[in-house]
């Protein structure tokens, strides 16, 4: 693979779309006796009167019923630990991770398991990068869907995880760090940092591609890394549950879809795909026989786009990700359930309702939790609650102790103040 290709497999990369759809039906079907293991696929194809036999073509997955991704806790939690939607036997896997609310994800002991590397050549990334990894690593898959990707293509790997701003930054500049993955946030936190500590980050750092994700990376954003700092920054789409579905390329008109994945965008409420140009709920069917999902439900919403690409590959793309269909938000890269906000408050018997807000400054996600008491706040009392908050879900929460007047009955539980433009 030269270090100018743009391609990790050109030839696939850039088949025509029929190929392209004829290779897909063909896994489909391969996939199709591990998936209808499982009693909750079984049961939907009943519902939906489909046999194995039926697909003729990659149209056909519109029929079955959509797999929400906010049904996996209950459905893991009434057949342990993946509720029978695994493609092979337990003991094959090579690693079990835990993503909020809570859901078990698998990985299977295959290379490049989560499918990163061809994101990550198409963002520029080649083979003896030193690259930062500023993904978790601890119980969730984000920090080793990346390093799996990265040692795939050859990267060197610094496994950074979140958090120590400070020691990272200094990293940035002991190290010939040359990539960086993480969230876009995060990115602009660590560069400014190293600027407060007397670094020229055109001068003094080496840092010049990375690929973000799990985060708003607004054009004000983009522009501002590769103006004040030199570092070209491209976008990709994932899942714990599918791993990546979408990724730019060098012309930033979208994120091609990922071979892997068959992707649909639908109307949420009907589950039928939407024409082309349309807002819809991202439906994919995973080609995965570790973990075949078939029609998952993201809950993300999208627009699906098929025409001509200026870089050649002929997937078709997703625009940016225009915000969520349900009442499960991703702040900082991560799913946060109100159920697990409602269980966190659960220690303090005075909080009668709740209210999550998640807004955006700075080009960082924030999420304030709006509660409302049954008597006199104690002193110390959202203190306290951020503190459960932050073991909880993981993510530190401004707590507000607001009247019960501005928090009534029947108020939504999840107000989303971004803007996904």
């Amino acid at each position: 693979m030269s270090r100018r290709a743009r391609y990790l497999d050109r030839p696939q990369e850039t088949r025509s779309p029929a190929r392209r759809a004829a290779a897909q039906l063909r896994a489909l079907r391969a996939l199709l006796p591990r998936a209808l293991r499982a009693p909750v696929t079984r049961a939907r194809f009943a519902r939906a009167g489909l046999k194995t036999g039926a697909f003729r073509t990659l149209d056909d997955l519109a029929a079955l019923p959509i797999l929400r991704k906010a049904d996996l806790p209950a459905l893991q939690d009434r057949a342990p630990p993946f509720a029978d939607l695994l493609g092979l036997p337990f003991a094959h896997l090579a690693r079990i991770y835990l993503s909020p609310g809570p859901t078990l994800d698998p990985e299977g002991a295959v290379s490049d398991y989560w499918r990163f590397a061809r994101a990550l050549v198409a963002a520029g990334f080649r083979k003896r990068d030193l690259v930062q990894n500023t993904f978790a690593y601890h119980l969730t898959p984000a920090g080793m869907m990346l390093d799996l990707g990265l040692r795939r293509i050859g990267c060197i790997v610094l496994p950074a995880g979140v958090g120590n701003t400070e020691t990272q930054a200094d990293l940035l500049r002991r190290l010939p760090v040359t990539g960086y993955v993480g969230t876009p946030a995060f990115l602009l936190t660590l560069l400014e940092k190293a600027r407060e500590r007397a670094a020229d980050p055109r001068r003094d750092l080496r840092l010049r591609v990375a690929l973000v994700s799990g985060g708003i990376l607004s054009d004000s954003l983009r522009k501002t890394l590769r103006e004040d700092f030199g570092v070209t920054v491209r976008q990709a789409y994932a899942t714990a549950d599918l791993g990546c579905v979408a990724y730019e390329c060098a012309a930033q008109a979208g994120m091609h879809l990922d071979e892997a994945v068959v992707v649909q965008v639908c109307d949420p409420r009907t589950g039928r795909p939407v024409p082309d140009g349309e807002p819809g709920e991202v439906v994919a069917t995973a080609l995965n026989p570790v973990y075949p999902l078939i029609r998952f439900g993201t809950g993300d919403l999208s627009v699906l786009d098929r025409s001509r690409c200026s870089c050649t590959r002929t997937a078709p793309r997703l625009t940016r990700i225009l915000g969520r269909v349900d009442e499960i938000p991703k702040i900082r890269g991560m799913f946060v359930h109100p159920r697990q906000v409602e269980e966190a408050l659960a220690a303090f018997p005075e909080v009668a309702r709740f209210q999550m807000v998640v807004s955006h400054r700075d080009h960082d996600d924030v999420l304030t939790v709006k509660v409302a008491l049954t008597g006199p706040a104690a002193p110390g009392l959202a203190d306290r609650i951020a503190l459960v908050l932050r073991e909880k879900v993981k993510l530190r929460a401004t707590v507000e102790v607001v009247e019960a007047a501005a928090l009534p009955e029947g108020a939504k539980r999840v107000v989303d103040l971004r803007k996904w433009d």
